[in-house]
């Protein structure tokens, strides 16, 4: 789930995205101030947008995370407008150091490699990653599943070539930071920085 608000750029408005959809395929419907948004093929929600959102929660401008009380609210609001979503809070951090594990040539393609990164808690996630300068044993940023980033891109998992990709290794570019090193490519951190420990961005 990736929520996003900014009242002066569209208002009062809580944007909930729940899974990546075509503009081609999806409807609405809406009732009261709230907008659900679903696949017209199988109506599977894909998001909602919550107008007049200061009536409901009080939310800082930017990605949002949700606290539990917010998500109750949220919920009530939910179910009194007629719709059936439960909206579940995440509280982990989407942007942290990973180590790359392995690191490996995609079969089919000649410039994308398939990692295995560790972020927190030991997890090993798959990243396929295009830039040229990945390499085992590096330290990197990852943008898990659930981020959004600076530009607005939002962070979904999915397939490249064929291969299951479940989050990005980002550039500094991507961040919108400096790269010491003034290179193309991922950003490289430190070998001394903490795997796992959250990256903050502006």
């Amino acid at each position: 789930m990736i929520s996003i608000y900014n009242k002066e750029g569209i208002g009062d408005t809580l944007i909930v995205m729940l899974d990546t959809s075509e503009s081609k395929e999806q409807n609405f419907e809406k009732q009261n101030d709230i907008v659900r948004i679903f696949k017209e093929e199988t109506n599977q929600t894909v998001g909602y947008n919550f107008f007049n959102c200061s009536n409901l929660i009080d939310v800082r401008t930017g990605q949002v995370s949700l606290t539990e009380e917010q998500a109750k609210k949220i919920n009530e609001a939910i179910i009194s407008a007629g719709f059936s979503d439960v909206l579940e809070t995440e509280q982990s951090p989407k942007f942290v150091i990973g180590e790359v594990k392995e690191c490996f040539p995609h079969p089919d393609s000649d410039h994308l490699s398939i990692t295995q990164t560790e972020v927190d808690n030991g997890e090993i996630l798959q990243i396929v990653c295009g830039a040229p300068n990945i390499a085992q044993g590096q330290k990197v940023v990852v943008a898990k599943v659930g981020a959004m980033m600076p530009n607005g891109m939002a962070i979904w998992d999915g397939e490249l070539r064929g291969e299951p990709s479940y989050g990005m290794i980002c550039s500094a570019q991507e961040l919108n930071v400096k790269n010491p090193s003034g290179k193309n490519g991922i950003l490289v951190l430190p070998d001394s920085v903490i795997t796992g420990e959250i990256f903050q961005i502006n």
